[in-house]
């Protein structure tokens, strides 16, 4: 597989130059990782901190590390020193305890927001009611190590084009109500992260500041003893 010749037909079918690619590496060895690396990349995106530990210390210093995943609370003290962003944030006890884990080394932790907007039951994320009852609680506003960046959002998996134009709109208009709201200084919203290799140039159209990649780059995921 050519690593280098999927990226460059990557980066020609994007619709907007400027949109962030994250390489999404999860399941795959450390020799793509660093093909990858060697043909540009510096955003990657893993959903298991197992493998981001792993992976982090075989890499060159100024690889940004990008966690997709969903976030166990009690996982978060093995990436804080590092994390360039934490894209799944699905609720404010798990914002609670980047928080914390932030303040124990004296360092903001970046992150998103994820937001439900997905017809999957399974998919995980606030939804509208969830995110307003946060923002406007007492103890949002005592957080101090959280750098909240943006918003991610995950369409449904659907082959309807509309429905998941619609569900990116939406997305993009609560990203927009959000940042005319005066909100915590550790709010600047400037990130929009939506769109995987199925989607990515629907979710570049609606606004996407950031698409998570990875079959398109790396090719079918391997999974063990599969």
């Amino acid at each position: 597989m050519d690593i280098k010749a999927n990226l460059e037909q990557v980066k020609k079918s994007f619709q907007n130059p400027n949109c962030k690619l994250i390489a999404v590496s999860k399941t795959k060895p450390l020799a793509d990782l660093q093909a990858a690396y060697a043909a540009g990349i510096r955003d990657f995106g893993e959903n298991k901190v197992q493998e981001i530990q792993a992976k982090q210390p075989e890499m060159p210093a100024d690889t940004r590390w990008h966690m997709i995943g969903h976030l166990q609370s009690n996982k978060i003290k093995y990436i804080a020193p590092f994390i360039h962003l934490i894209h799944g944030v699905d609720s404010f006890k798990l914002l609670v305890e980047i928080d914390k884990q932030g303040k124990k080394i004296d360092r903001p932790i970046p992150v998103l927001l994820q937001i439900h907007i997905a017809t999957e039951e399974s998919k995980f994320g606030f939804d509208l009611e969830e995110l307003e009852t946060m923002l406007s609680s007492l103890e949002f506003n005592d957080l101090t190590h959280v750098q909240i960046q943006g918003l991610m959002g995950m369409a449904s998996f659907t082959e309807n084009q509309d429905q998941i134009r619609t569900e990116f709109r939406g997305l993009k208009q609560l990203y927009e109500d959000l940042k005319k709201r005066t909100l915590p200084s550790f709010v600047n919203l400037h990130e929009l992260s939506m769109g995987m290799s199925g989607d990515y140039q629907i979710a570049q159209e609606e606004g996407s500041t950031m698409v998570r990649i990875g079959s398109s780059i790396f090719g079918a995921r391997n999974y063990p003893n599969s």
